[in-house]
């Protein structure tokens, strides 16, 4: 394929592999450009000095384009960033923070720089910053999310009226046929999170790749708004969190039940009941643990079965 996406990448595909804790390392990063998509390493769980290492380790596993996420409400963004430019990275995907902030000092060092949001608003804020590219993400999507529940399904024609960059959909999208729909919806590509957490080579516990296989319809949520909008899985520490709205739990009550390295402990180390289990609704589409290259394989065959279908209406 030919598009702004593949163009703006140096990819082969309009697929970003999106950049998630304690699930994106080189081994996912590295196996998704290699098929032809954008691997992202996802530094929100990496101290800096592992940033550096998954980094070199990725640099040695491809020859492909690959890049880095980076959430800017963790406090050692200073250092990552001074690690992403000492290795020569040159794609950095930022989210959760103000895109003004890293924008411009990356752009003048040669990188292009893409910025994840929620709400048109936030993708003009993008825009205005200077960024390549938006990733606008529906609530349908795991991990960090936006408080206004905006569909995929709005959400991008919205944010397509508005700006003349780059446009890569997100949340909901594990197939070719989501990919088609995205596209035509007016997205340039897609980045998929959920399936490619249960992919071979994702860094996340088998045990939290099975929780995601099994998952139904309904088996997610959005919630803890007032901290930072995440959808999980249903678990204990999930029914936990929602016993402790029931009894009015305040901000400070939440972030103490939320503790430090809930996520980790879920998703990494692999309690499925204390742990907190971030995914998208779309993990009810998801039926088996594949390698990346065949995720890929499969979204692009999907792609074009799906077009020609389209065709014949």
């Amino acid at each position: 394929m030919n598009d702004r996406i593949t163009q703006l990448f140096g990819i082969r595909y309009p697929i970003v592999q999106a950049g998630m804790v304690w699930a994106s390392g080189w081994r996912l990063a590295s196996a998704v450009s290699n098929a032809g998509g954008l691997g992202l390493l996802g530094a929100g769980s990496m101290y800096p000095e592992v940033l550096r290492e998954h980094i070199g380790k990725c640099q040695k596993a491809t020859t492909k384009p690959f890049g880095v996420n980076v959430p800017m409400l963790y406090p050692d963004i200073d250092q990552l960033m001074d690690i992403i430019l000492e290795t020569g990275v040159k794609i950095v995907f930022t989210s959760a923070g103000n895109p003004k902030t890293w924008t411009t000092h990356l752009k003048e060092r040669g990188i292009t720089v893409v910025h994840v949001v929620s709400s048109v608003k936030f993708a003009m804020k993008a825009k205005d910053a200077g960024v390549d590219a938006v990733v606008a993400e529906g609530f349908e999507a795991g991990g960090h999310n936006g408080r206004d529940e905006t569909t995929t399904l709005t959400l991008i024609p919205a944010v397509k009226e508005k700006i003349r960059i780059p446009l890569i959909a997100a949340g909901g999208i594990a197939t070719g046929s989501a990919m088609l729909a995205a596209m035509v919806l007016g997205a340039d590509g897609v980045q998929v999170g959920s399936r490619f957490v249960a992919s071979e080579e994702a860094s996340s516990h088998p045990s939290f790749k099975q929780k995601v296989v099994e998952a139904g319809e309904g088996d997610t949520h959005l919630t803890l708004k007032e901290l930072a909008p995440v959808r999980l899985i249903k678990n204990k520490f999930y029914h936990d969190v929602q016993q402790a709205y029931a009894q009015g739990a305040s901000v400070a009550e939440l972030k103490e039940l939320l503790g430090r390295a809930r996520a980790k402990r879920g998703m990494f180390e692999g309690d499925m009941e204390e742990g907190e289990l971030e995914i998208g609704q779309v993990s009810a589409l998801i039926h088996d643990v594949k390698p990346a290259a065949q995720i890929v394989s499969d979204m692009m065959q999907e792609f074009e079965a799906a077009k020609n279908r389209v065709a014949q209406l």
